[in-house]
């Protein structure tokens, strides 16, 4: 599995702890490279592209609280990012929502914790109710019909 994995300088710390610890995955750093402030959303929609682009299988990433790169990488059509914040909704954002961005908070969890959540989405099998794949279709769709 490829990952791919981005983040802000707040997180770039525990990227580099993260890279080390995802060491059954093949990791493409789509940056940022230093703690030096930056602006997240550049690497936030980069990252976005190479999930798009079948570049990478799934994408993480990171910045201070999670937030910031979450919405930027759900403005590119066909991205499913989900802030996880626990192994529940880590296990959901598979089972639930077939996410295919993951965004953590670099300041509220550590690499470790983030691994542990991480192992838990690749592990889980997005449901095959009906009902999930519907309010995909309905999110993805959206923009073009302006209907639910």
């Amino acid at each position: 599995m490829r990952i791919g994995i981005a983040n802000d300088h707040r997180a770039y710390a525990v990227k580099e702890r993260l890279k080390n610890l995802l060491d059954n995955y093949e990791i493409i750093d789509y940056g940022c490279y230093s703690d030096e402030r930056i602006d997240y959303p550049k690497f936030a929609l980069t990252l976005s592209d190479a999930v798009i682009n079948k570049e990478v299988d799934l994408g993480i990433v990171m910045c201070g609280t999670g937030i910031g790169v979450s919405i930027a990488c759900n403005k590119v059509k066909g991205i499913r990012c989900a802030k996880i914040d626990n192994k529940a909704e880590a296990k959901s954002a598979k089972e639930h929502n077939d996410a295919n961005v993951l965004a953590f908070s670099a300041q509220s969890h550590s690499a470790e914790e983030i691994k542990e959540m991480i192992e838990i989405f690749i592990n889980s099998t997005f449901l095959s109710d009906p009902c999930y794949k519907i309010r995909i279709k309905q999110v993805e769709n959206y923009e073009e019909t302006n209907e639910y």
